[in-house]
């Protein structure tokens, strides 16, 4: 839902850079959290919500609103994306 909130903010045709972004982000975050046992000091602890709520957020719009069911479903579609690319490549032990 933040992640969600944090591309409401954006014009369009920023949206699915701005994801992309977000999740390399999400995963150095997490690579640091474990390497340093310590949340990364820009982009938190490995999670979207830690990522995003760094910055201003926009009040969570109602499901009615149209574009933000938009933002949610690019989410969705990004994380789907990201977990089948990154089984695909399966990190060594």
């Amino acid at each position: 839902m933040a992640a969600a909130r944090a591309l409401y903010a954006l014009p369009q045709a920023d949206r699915a850079g701005a994801i992309q972004a977000m999740l390399l982000r999400a995963e150095a975050a997490d690579a640091y959290r474990k390497r340093f046992g310590r949340g990364h000091p820009r982009w938190g602890n490995g999670s979207l919500m830690a990522l995003v709520q760094r910055g201003a957020l926009p009040p969570e719009p109602s499901l009615d609103e149209p574009e933000y069911c938009r933002c949610l479903a690019q989410v969705f579609a990004a994380l789907a994306a990201w977990r089948d690319w990154k089984a695909a490549f399966p990190q060594p032990g």
